[in-house]
């Protein structure tokens, strides 16, 4: 789902960007420490602060980042234009990611999912582009304050099977991802790793793997 007016400005200033790098990053890293070099992926990257902490603080050697959003892609290319030889972007829908299964040895969420409508589906697409072993990191906005009146009349978010922490680890789970270590605050957040089991497990696997091994090799053209 693509943001409103406002969210699009909440999301573009400084301090949302020392938000990012000052308590998510760093109480991801306090969970599910760094990487050990190895290539990430970003779901939703937009103007591209997330892919500078995740090679600069997890310590990846490459990243690819998509968003739904091309105005956002747009500014995560001229933010990260003097890396392009570490990172990749593109526009991409979070519940059928354009990549082979197993590509990743960590996936990155900086408050994405709660977007997505069919959530559920999207955890079952980080597990197949991660790698046996490989891990996820996510920051969440919990049900709490997706469907609080406020922010209901302010932003546009899906208020139908929204998750909660524990709801959350459960669709992890569900999808072949093992949680690590997760920490909430005031039920409104929730920062959680969890690492891809060796045979991860959905009623439609094969088809996803078939229809994104098709949009690779369309992209590859």
């Amino acid at each position: 789902m693509l943001l409103n007016q406002l969210e699009y400005t909440l999301m573009n200033n400084p301090v949302r960007a020392a938000m990012q790098r000052r308590v998510d990053a760093q109480r991801l890293v306090r969970l599910g420490g760094r990487m050990r070099g190895g290539a990430a992926l970003e779901l939703g990257c937009g103007r591209g602060v997330g892919a500078e902490l995740i090679l600069d603080v997890f310590g990846a050697e490459r990243v690819d980042a998509f968003d739904l959003d091309r105005r956002m892609i747009t500014r995560a290319q001229s933010r990260l234009r003097g890396r392009h030889a570490t990172v990749r972007l593109w526009i991409a829908d979070v519940t059928l990611i354009p990549v082979p299964s197993a590509t990743y040895d960590a996936v990155f969420d900086f408050g994405i999912l709660h977007h997505v409508p069919d959530w559920r589906r999207a955890l079952a697409e980080v597990a197949r582009v991660l790698k046996p072993g490989g891990r996820f990191y996510a920051m969440e906005v919990l049900q709490a304050v997706i469907v609080h009146p406020l922010v209901r009349w302010l932003l546009t978010h899906p208020q139908v099977d929204r998750f909660d922490e524990p709801e959350l680890t459960a669709a992890l789970r569900g999808a072949g991802l093992r949680p690590v270590a997760s920490q909430t605050f005031s039920r409104a957040f929730a920062w959680v790793v969890a690492d891809r089991q060796a045979a991860a497990s959905h009623a439609w696997t094969r088809r996803a793997v078939r229809k994104a091994e098709r949009l690779c090799a369309c992209r590859d053209r």
